[in-house]
């Protein structure tokens, strides 16, 4: 067996990106549950445990970085990947400090999201 399958919970207001994601996840062998927006999310994770969270950081309603925050004190040992386009980089900085996981730079490539997952899944094992 290849490992467990790991479930991810994709963020994002663009119907496309959270399309693309899906595809890319998917292929990758995980289960993907999406959001619109912060609030969203925070209601999915409320009721199911995601290994993962892929979340943009500009949205409406409830931004990446306050869904982040509000995230990291209900369920802190939640992992958090922010994905984010250019010029978001001071959000960066408060994203990393606040303990986002990681970031992604947008247009994501599968490449990217192989890397990411491979590094989670060494990180479950070596635990």
């Amino acid at each position: 067996m290849g490992g467990k399958q790991l479930s991810v919970l994709v963020v994002d207001d663009s119907l496309l990106v959270r399309k693309q994601l899906r595809g890319i996840l998917e292929e990758q062998g995980c289960t993907v549950l999406e959001a619109t927006n912060g609030s969203q999310a925070f209601q999915t994770i409320e009721t199911s445990q995601p290994d993962l969270i892929l979340m943009d950081i500009v949205m409406p309603e409830q931004d990446g970085i306050e869904a982040l925050r509000k995230i990291k004190e209900v369920k802190p040992g939640t992992k958090v990947v922010m994905v984010s386009s250019v010029g978001t980089q001071s959000y960066l900085k408060e994203a990393i400090k606040i303990g986002a996981y990681d970031f992604l730079q947008k247009p994501i490539n599968a490449e990217a999201i192989h890397r990411l997952l491979t590094n989670l899944r060494k990180g479950e094992c070596g635990a």
